[in-house]
């Protein structure tokens, strides 16, 4: 199969999109997260113990939800990305070791590996989410309650 330049540049583009989504998580940078969705995007993270809601709502509970980790480690590979002019549909493997606690106190490290299947859009500032749905696949430890 061979790519246009235009395919090539998109699917660089959108990988970029999915490494600045893991870096604005791990670093609990929300106005970077601000710029990987659109403002109306669909996310879903029921399947991973999280929401579902407009981009809004969930991006205020991920403010909540990931205050107690002191490391989050997102690692995205595998994605398969479908092309169609302005927009495009993809598949992302994440795994996600989570800690709550620091040295100084007793440390809870959980693993989730999941999908990402996103639909995504080619918007005046870039490609972003439109909708995401996490599909959890394994869960390595217990989720910490709350």
């Amino acid at each position: 199969m061979s790519l246009s330049l235009q395919e090539v540049s998109d699917r660089i583009e959108i990988d970029d999109l999915l490494t600045r989504y893991a870096k604005a998580i791990d670093t609990k940078d929300y106005a970077l997260l601000d710029t990987c969705f659109v403002p109306d995007a669909d996310i879903d993270y029921v399947s991973s113990g999280g929401i579902a809601g407009k981009y809004p709502e969930v991006r205020a509970w991920l403010e909540k939800a990931l205050a107690i980790f002191s490391v989050t480690l997102h690692s995205l590979s595998n994605s398969e990305i479908e092309l169609d002019g302005d927009r495009a549909k993809g598949r992302t493997l994440v795994t996600n070791p989570m800690c709550v606690g620091d040295g100084d106190e007793k440390q809870t490290i959980f693993t989730v590996y999941a999908y990402y299947e996103d639909e995504l859009v080619r918007t005046a500032d870039g490609w972003r989410i439109a909708r995401r749905f996490e599909r959890q696949a394994l869960l390595d430890g217990s989720l910490p309650g709350g």
